[in-house]
C-alpha cells in the first residue's frame, strides 16, 4: 500500500475515533444534566478541512455538517461524490447576495442576524416554492464587535407576522469573549428563557437552541441546548 494510502487509511480512523469520543462526551454531559442523550445533536464544524475530510466525517456517523462560509458549503456539496444526505447547516454570518444559491442545498440557517436577511431567506424561498428552517442569531453578550441581534429585537419581531418562506425553528447564540464557564452557562441560560418567551409571544414552537462549542459546549448543555457547534476537536490530532 502506498504511504499516501496509509496516511488517509490513518486520518480517517483518527476522525472516526474522534466523532465517537465526542459523541460519548455529549451524551454523558446530557445525562448529568438530567437529560437524554438523543436531545442534543452534534453539528460537525468543518471550515478547518477540504471536502475528503469532510465527507470522512459524514461517514463516520456525523450527519450533520456546519459551515461558517456559504461559497465553501456549496463548494464542499457540488465536489464530484460528496454524500448529497448530509444535512447542511450555515453557521456563519450570511450576506444578502449569497442566499439565493446557498438555498440549493436546503441548509437550516443559524445565524439569521437581521429583519432583512430574514426577508429575503424568505422571499427567495417561496421563489422555490420551499420554506427554509431559520434560527434567529441573538448577541447574549451584547459585544458590539459579535453580529446577532439584541434580544429585545428578538422579542419585537417574534410578536408581529414572520414572513412567509421561513420557519423560525429557534435561537443561536456564543458566549461572550473572554468569560468564564459560569458566564458562560448564565448567558446560555438566558437564551433559553428568551426562546420560551418568544414561543409564546409567537404561539411557535420553537425547539431548537443552538449554543456551545468545543470550548463550552457541556455549560450550553446544561442550560438546554438542543444543537452543540463542534469542529476542532472533532479533528484533534490532525491539524497543525
Amino acid at each position: 500500500m502506498a504511504s499516501t494510502d496509509m496516511e488517509a487509511d490513518s486520518t480517517y480512523q483518527r476522525i472516526q475515533e474522534n466523532w465517537a469520543a465526542v459523541k460519548d462526551e455529549v451524551a454523558q454531559a446530557a445525562m448529568q444534566s438530567g437529560r437524554k442523550p438523543d436531545e442534543v445533536k452534534v453539528i460537525g464544524v468543518t471550515k478547518y478541512v477540504d471536502a475528503t475530510w469532510t465527507s470522512w466525517l459524514y461517514h463516520s456517523g456525523c450527519a450533520d455538517l456546519g459551515e461558517n462560509r456559504p461559497q465553501v458549503l456549496w463548494s464542499k456539496a457540488e465536489t464530484e461524490g460528496f454524500p448529497q444526505e448530509a444535512t447542511w447547516h450555515m453557521i456563519g454570518h450570511l450576506q444578502t447576495n449569497k442566499v439565493r444559491r446557498l438555498l440549493r442545498y436546503q441548509p437550516i440557517i443559524h445565524s439569521v442576524d437581521s429583519q432583512r436577511l430574514l426577508e429575503i431567506v424568505a422571499k427567495e424561498s417561496l421563489a422555490n416554492e420551499r420554506s427554509t428552517q431559520v434560527l434567529l442569531e441573538v448577541n447574549v453578550s451584547r459585544d458590539a464587535s459579535k453580529t446577532g441581534l439584541d434580544p429585545d429585537t428578538i422579542e419585537l419581531m417574534m410578536s408581529t407576522d414572520l414572513p412567509e418562506g421561513v420557519e423560525v425553528v429557534g435561537l443561536m447564540a456564543m458566549a461572550g469573549l473572554g468569560g468564564t464557564e459560569e458566564t458562560a452557562e448564565r448567558q446560555f441560560h438566558q437564551v433559553r428563557e428568551l426562546r420560551d418567551r418568544c414561543s409564546k409571544l409567537s404561539g411557535l414552537e420553537m425547539r431548537e437552541l443552538s449554543m456551545g462549542m468545543s470550548g463550552d459546549y457541556q455549560q450550553a448543555i446544561a442550560a438546554g441546548a438542543t444543537m452543540v457547534r463542534i469542529g476542532s476537536r472533532l479533528f484533534q490530532g490532525l491539524l497543525h
